[in-house]
């Protein structure tokens, strides 16, 4: 792992808590979007270990370039015509892992590694898991009040589209 230290000798590393939320996240991507997609599951499993990497070194491009790659497996499960019930979990995982991947950096570089900073990170990968479940919930729900002849990769790129504009939100 980088350590990251200023002239004060404070470490400014990602925060241990969030850095291993953001992986314990990206396994439930994995394990949803191989259960999808073959295809996906692999394309999943290189965007963990980009995360995993961006959240070592503290690297954000690797964060956010591992999420997407990540949540391209989740595509490729949506153009094999893979139920919601799989697509729908590895999404929001997804996202989780770019957020919580994010959070362990921001944390990092305004506190310092050594802070107690537990409390605050779960409070805010609660917070973000329960708006990403509510989030999906609705999706699913307007997926279920459809007609059902939608296909599935429709739902997959509205969330798509949810998750760019969440993006571009941020910055």
């Amino acid at each position: 792992m980088a350590l990251v230290t200023t002239a004060e000798g404070v470490d400014r590393s990602p925060a241990r808590t969030s850095q291993l939320l953001a992986v314990v996240a990206g396994s439930v991507a994995v394990g949803a979007t191989a259960l999808a997609s073959t295809n996906g599951g692999l394309a999943a499993v290189a965007g963990v270990l980009l995360v995993g990497g961006g959240v070592a070194l503290g690297s954000r491009r690797l964060v956010t370039v591992g999420s997407f790659v990540a949540l391209v497996g989740v595509l490729f499960g949506g153009l094999n015509a893979a139920p919601p019930e799989l697509l729908l979990p590895g999404t929001v995982a997804t996202v989780l892992m770019w957020d919580f991947g994010e959070q362990a950096i921001n944390v990092g570089e305004q506190l310092g590694r050594e802070a107690h900073t537990e409390r605050l990170e779960l409070a805010h990968a609660a917070a973000s898991t329960i708006v990403a479940v509510a989030a999906a919930g609705v999706g699913y729900g307007i997926y279920l009040a459809g007609t059902g002849n939608q296909p599935m990769t429709a739902l997959v790129f509205l969330l798509v589209a949810a998750v760019a504009l969440t993006s571009a939100l941020r910055n």
